[in-house]
């Protein structure tokens, strides 16, 4: 039981970091020059904070996600966990690969229900997942600043 425990660690993170890739291969092959040609908020971080926040923020969601679910295999929050993967997932396709800002902040405003529902979810069963993804809810949040910044400055 404990091998396949893990192995179902392993899929979820090989899931998420698959998502992630996507995601990140979309945003190098499409971010420049339009995104240095667009008028930013002073609050936006250096390029070099992504790589290790969502790094990071990725192996803590599917922490979360993989502790609630491997203690009462309960599908439907594993759906929502991977329905919420996806409109991550497609954040970087509509803003660095369409360059569609407000869609972009509609896709970030259902990601953050997303993430509300889920650790509503985790506090009454699974208080760690819900601990797990503070990070991600107060990053998020601050995304949808950012976001939101960069649609009414352009």
């Amino acid at each position: 039981m404990t091998k396949n425990k893990y192995l179902s660690l392993l899929l979820i993170l090989l899931i998420t970091f698959v998502a992630s890739g996507i995601g990140s291969y979309i945003t190098s092959e499409y971010k420049e020059p339009w995104y240095s040609g667009i008028i930013l908020p002073s609050f936006n971080p250096p390029a070099w904070v992504f790589g290790p926040v969502w790094t990071t923020l990725y192996i803590l969601m599917s922490v979360a996600i993989w502790s609630a679910w491997s203690k009462a295999a309960n599908k439907k929050l594993l759906q929502i966990y991977f329905i919420h993967l996806f409109f991550n997932a497609i954040w970087s396709i509509i803003f660095f690969g369409f360059h569609n800002i407000g869609l972009a902040l509609i896709d970030l405003i259902i990601i953050l229900f997303l993430i509300i529902f889920l650790m509503k979810q985790y506090f009454k069963s699974y208080r760690l997942s819900f601990y797990l993804m503070i990070p991600y809810f107060l990053w998020s949040s601050y995304a949808l600043i950012l976001n939101t910044s960069i649609f009414f400055l352009n």
